[in-house]
């Protein structure tokens, strides 16, 4: 497949597993793989760009060698998804990078927070402003278990059972949440609705019994490319796993009109991000 075929494909499907490409643990890192290593507050350790490792047991011995795996991680993800879409370089912001050693059926903090329910991803204190939200995967497990997850149905199928329900912020709402420090940015009217697509759907037992959805196995080594804010997805079994987020442009995709803010602009009819 070409790069532009490439890019093509991920945002149409909105979930690709790259074949061939494996990201592998040195010796020293295999220490790592531990349920204990997490706080056990959290439900993932993670490393924001310039900052600590998060969500680690205090006073961790291994910190040191967990922040260069995060680290290693975040720069093997970004140069595989500029190779595999180069269109994506200019554009893309490197987020949050992850190290999930819990199993998922670990109990959930709430039930907003259960990524074990289907669901499109909307960060309710980072909001986007209709950037994509673009996360690799890879499956570290040493045990030879699978990660496995449900796909739930396109997203305009998704977007129609709650558009007609979700309510526009007031004037003023978004300022007010920038202000007082519970968002990063403004939020925009798409992140609104989009934290109500997210809220509507895991909080809403009959479509968690009933959506549409297909399960898909991600073995060990296995890395997967997802456009997580497009693509419904619950994660069911598993543990081990690297993630990393970054952030897309609209004006690098290949197919705008598949974005979620762009369909949701014409299901409103309302113009939801600034020009």
């Amino acid at each position: 497949m070409n790069e532009s075929g490439f890019a093509q494909r991920l945002e149409r499907e909105g979930l690709v597993i790259v074949d061939d490409e494996r990201f592998g643990l040195m010796a020293e890192e295999q220490a790592l793989l531990s349920a204990n290593l997490g706080d056990g507050k959290a439900k993932n350790i993670s490393l924001a760009p310039g900052a600590h490792v998060r969500g680690a047991r205090a006073g961790a011995a291994q910190e040191p060698l967990l922040e260069a795996l995060l680290v290693r991680y975040a720069a093997w993800a970004r140069d595989l998804v500029v190779r595999l879409a180069p269109a994506y370089a200019g554009s893309l912001e490197t987020g949050r990078t992850s190290f999930r050693p819990r199993a998922i059926d670990d109990a959930p903090i709430s039930p907003r927070k259960d990524d074990r329910r289907l669901h499109v991803d909307a960060f309710a204190s980072q909001p986007t402003g209709g950037r994509r939200i673009l996360r690799v995967f890879c499956n570290i497990n040493p045990a030879g278990e699978d990660r496995i997850w449900r796909v739930g149905e396109p997203f305009e199928d998704h977007a129609r059972r709650w558009a007609s329900k979700a309510r526009l912020p007031l004037p003023g709402h978004a300022a007010l949440l920038q202000a007082v420090g519970i968002t990063r940015r403004r939020r925009t009217p798409y992140d609104a609705l989009m934290l109500q697509l997210h809220d509507r759907a895991k909080l809403d037992p009959a479509y968690q019994a009933d959506a549409p959805r297909r399960e898909i196995r991600f073995p060990p080594g296995c890395v997967w490319i997802v456009f997580t804010d497009s693509t419904a997805h619950a994660a069911i079994a598993g543990r081990y796993a690297l993630e990393q987020t970054f952030y897309l442009q609209l004006s690098a995709m290949a197919a705008p009109e598949v974005s979620p803010v762009r369909i949701l602009e014409r299901l409103t009819g309302k113009k939801l991000v600034p020009a």
